[in-house]
């Protein structure tokens, strides 16, 4: 029994000592993380309407990007020792809503492909089942106010790591540390500092402290407290998806209900929302995108098919003719629209 456990110990040992020292990587280059990410994730850009199936493959990419952010945050939240000032059970929560959000694209892809509509039509209902239901428990239970997409917002590595670790290292350039003493003395050949730094902090510290309080906030900042009128309106936008879905199921996609139902639920729910005072910066980013997501009912069925499908379409053929460069985006564009009508999440996720 002990020699049948030592090859599955000696590889659980492994895959230890390899997320340890990926984990010290992470800490260490956190920008260089971030073009990882931001690799990975150009690739899923490349890939698409390369060969055949390559929409799945690429939005699998995607997701794989989006995924490893949120590992590579995790890391590094834990190296700042600035976990999220909720518990343990609301982070798992967290946690598991931003990972299906993340892959729910490619769920709908890969159900459609192995089950064909009826398949994925189950698997958009347990999905936004399973959203609605999550985001109702941390409203109501929690009590962590507006939900944002995605979840658990990710840590913007260029403007919370980089000028730490610059300043780290301009400070141990430019400093001795006396044995005995311990006192900190500046090299001779540094300059003093002046009155100006000295008294207020240079530029370089004043952004530092900036951009470290802008972290804070995003970590340790509770939720604007939202009375009732707030969660009503609140919980109206998170059922929104559902009703929408039971809708479709009455009445058909090609049906102005739906489509009808949904826009006056939204807006009705924002209408109300928009009176709140949010004190964090979070909060008002969240319903800066809500503003944004309003436009998307110009693309979305039926009005798209009945409205705005030419105008767009001869748009994007009009700038791509006469534009010089644009037509780089705007033809890969045109051909790529008649997918993402077909893609649920991409219209009403």
């Amino acid at each position: 029994m002990e020699g049948a456990m030592s090859p599955i110990k000696e590889y659980v040992d492994r895959v230890a000592g390899f997320y340890e020292r990926y984990s010290q990587y992470v800490r260490r280059n956190p920008a260089a993380t971030a073009q990882l990410e931001s690799t990975v994730r150009t690739l899923s850009y490349l890939i698409a309407g390369r060969f055949a199936d390559s929409h799945e493959i690429s939005e699998l990419v995607y997701s794989a990007s989006n995924l490893l952010v949120l590992f590579n945050d995790s890391i590094l939240r834990k190296g700042l020792r600035c976990a999220f000032p909720v518990s343990l059970s609301q982070q798992r929560l967290l946690t598991w809503l931003s990972v299906v959000e993340y892959v729910e694209v490619f769920l709908e892809m890969g159900a459609c492909k192995l089950w064909g509509e009826v398949g994925r039509w189950l698997v958009i209902g347990l999905i936004q089942i399973f959203k609605a239901v999550c985001r109702i428990v941390l409203l109501l239970r929690y009590k962590s106010g507006i939900q944002t997409s995605p979840p658990i917002i990710p840590l913007d590595r260029g403007a919370d790591f980089s000028e730490d670790e610059s300043s780290a290292e301009q400070q141990e350039d430019t400093c001795f540390v006396g044995q005995r003493s311990g006192r900190v003395i500046r090299s001779l050949g540094s300059a003093a500092p002046s009155l100006q730094s000295q008294l207020w902090g240079t530029p370089s510290q004043k952004k530092k402290k900036k951009r470290r309080s802008s972290l804070m906030e995003k970590l340790n900042n509770q939720p604007t407290q939202l009375g009732l009128q707030e969660t009503i309106a609140e919980s109206v936008y998170i059922g929104r998806p559902l009703v929408h879905l039971l809708c479709l199921g009455f009445f058909g996609k090609q049906s102005w209900k739906p489509w009808l139902v949904s826009g006056v639920l939204e807006v009705s729910s924002f209408a109300v929302l928009n009176e709140t005072k949010f004190q964090n910066r979070w909060e008002r980013t969240e319903m800066r995108r809500r503003v944004f997501l309003l436009l998307y009912y110009l693309l979305r069925s039926p009005f798209y098919d009945k409205y705005s499908e030419e105008k767009i379409l001869f748009l994007l053929k009009l700038l791509a003719d006469h534009v010089p460069g644009i037509g780089l985006v705007a033809r890969p564009l045109m051909d790529y629209l008649p997918t993402w009508q077909k893609i649920y999440f991409y219209n009403w996720g």
